[in-house]
């Protein structure tokens, strides 16, 4: 709470792309520059890549298990990518809300549709599209993660992901990275303010109409 007596209430940042457009990278890159900014760590029924730290990159977990949370109700989204399944966690997200944190997620249009169906106020989506395909292409042999199969896979998805565009509220050419930085930054500060995330303006308004 400020002084003012106006506190705000996180929101939830929604970074999509196709594979290789640098939703990842941008995303790490937030996090690093901006403190009020946490990571929503998704579970995934997907195998471990090298280097990848269990509760830190993902919450890695059977089918079996993930079956069981969706039952429970303790998932915000979920769907299936690349035939494997990846969903988001509920309780630490809205523990991040509550207390004017705000969320990043790094999820695909289907979660987006999902969470703008269940929580569209708490919500501000940004579509990162690539600056042309032969780039998306070149990226994501740059990444050295996928077989050529696995890539031929994701670029022939790749028109299919970007069709979604119009459901987001931003739109993003990720042709130079700082400069897409700068814009998502512009994103937040702008979103933050939001009359209805500033919780408490209307006693603080009603004080200065009576003068204090």
């Amino acid at each position: 709470m400020s002084q003012s007596g106006v506190s705000r209430r996180g929101l939830m940042l929604v970074l999509s792309s196709p594979s290789g457009a640098g939703k990842t990278s941008l995303s790490r890159q937030l996090l690093q520059v901006d403190g009020n900014l946490t990571l929503s760590i998704s579970v995934t029924t997907r195998p471990r890549r090298p280097g990848e730290v269990q509760g830190v990159h993902y919450h890695f977990v059977d089918r079996s298990e993930f079956g069981l949370m969706i039952n429970r109700g303790e998932l915000l989204e979920h769907a299936k990518v690349f035939d494997h399944y990846y969903g988001t966690p509920k309780v630490p997200v809205e523990a991040a809300l509550s207390i004017g944190r705000d969320v990043i997620f790094d999820i695909d249009w289907q979660g987006t549709q999902q969470l703008s169906a269940s929580a569209r106020s708490d919500l501000a989506s940004i579509f990162v599209l690539p600056p042309s395909m032969p780039e998306l292409e070149r990226r994501l042999k740059m990444r050295a993660q996928d077989t050529p199969a696995a890539i031929a896979k994701r670029m022939s998805k790749a028109a299919d992901e970007m069709s979604h565009w119009p459901e987001y509220d931003y739109i993003i050419i990720n042709e130079d990275f700082d400069l897409s930085i700068a814009q998502i930054r512009a994103i937040l500060t702008a979103e933050r303010l939001r009359r209805w995330r500033q919780l408490g303006l209307t006693d603080y308004v009603r004080g200065l109409q009576q003068g204090y």
